[in-house]
């Protein structure tokens, strides 16, 4: 029976998702085996509860009862497991997190390291990517963004601030006059970031704002490449902090227009109002807020 309830899962998991392939990226098994156990649990009850087609999967009528059944399931256990890890001292579950690239060095990710270690109990999948996930769709219970926010339908908390400097590498810096103004570097080669506004905003000592276009000789969809080329030697461009100072320490990279501000990028958890992992969810942004702010994470509320 133990086995057939992970089977009732599996199924209403992917009734949840509409797919075996979107199912499968949720659970992290393979979209094989989600079919395979789909279809062992049909032939245990001796009815068809799916039907199939290479686009999309639809319930038939025995599959509509019994979901509503398998649901009920799940979110009796979620509940369950939602109120053990409010009242336990130490959480337990799983969550799947998503969080830019570029932050796999830094701070936050030590954060997490940290959060790992303190639980044992707490099973953390991370994806590290610098292209935009969605939340629902890709099967996340937390994405922490780079950037400000503009969707209301999610629940967020501010984990802090990425600031940001203005670099070239050491040899291209070599090669020019060092600028006073951000117009002096409209003819100097740029390193764009994809996901990123073609002009560059920076700030001067007056409150001023002014924009650089630069010519753009090469477009990366990656902060980690985005670096790597700066440290090349191929001209200037925008980088978070801790790699501008890495880049710097080793000699690789010169900072530019040190009078000049540029907009810090605002660090935030967001996960669904609705979410399967409320408690844990809300567990784990806390300890990495209170990890950064250097305060010893307790029970307290979000």
């Amino acid at each position: 029976m133990i086995e057939h309830l992970r089977h009732m899962a599996i199924f209403a998991r992917v009734v949840d998702e509409g797919s075996f392939r979107a199912a499968a990226k949720a659970i992290g098994l393979a979209p094989s085996r989600i079919s395979e156990t789909v279809s062992d649990l049909e032939d245990f009850l001796g009815v068809t509860l799916l039907y199939r087609t290479t686009r999309k999967i639809a319930l038939t009528n025995e599959g509509r009862m019994f979901y509503a059944r398998a649901a009920e399931m799940l979110r009796s256990a979620e509940t369950g497991l939602n109120e053990l890890n409010a009242l336990s001292l130490e959480p337990v579950g799983a969550l799947r997190v998503s969080m830019p690239a570029f932050m796999s060095s830094s701070a936050l990710a030590t954060a997490i390291a940290e959060f790992v270690r303190r639980h044992p109990q707490v099973a953390l999948s991370v994806s590290l990517t610098d292209g935009r996930t969605d939340l629902l769709e890709d099967g996340y219970d937390v994405n922490i963004r780079a950037g400000w926010l503009d969707d209301s339908s999610m629940m967020s908390r501010k984990l802090g601030e990425s600031a940001r400097a203005l670099v070239a590498g050491a040899g291209y810096a070599a090669t020019r006059p060092r600028p006073s103004h951000p117009a002096e570097m409209e003819d100097w080669d740029w390193l764009r970031y994809k996901h990123r506004s073609e002009y560059t905003t920076l700030t001067g000592p007056g409150g001023d704002p002014v924009k650089v276009l630069g010519q753009a000789r090469l477009e990366v969809d990656s902060i980690d490449a985005l670096y790597h080329f700066t440290c090349q030697n191929l001209g200037a461009t925008v980088l978070p902090e801790h790699l501008a100072a890495r880049g710097e320490a080793e000699g690789r990279l010169v900072r530019l227009l040190p009078d000049w501000r540029l907009m810090p990028l605002g660090i935030f958890a967001v996960w669904p109002d609705t979410s399967r992992r409320e408690s844990l969810t809300r567990i784990f942004v806390r300890f990495v807020v209170d990890w950064q702010a250097g305060v010893s994470p307790q029970a307290t509320g979000i």
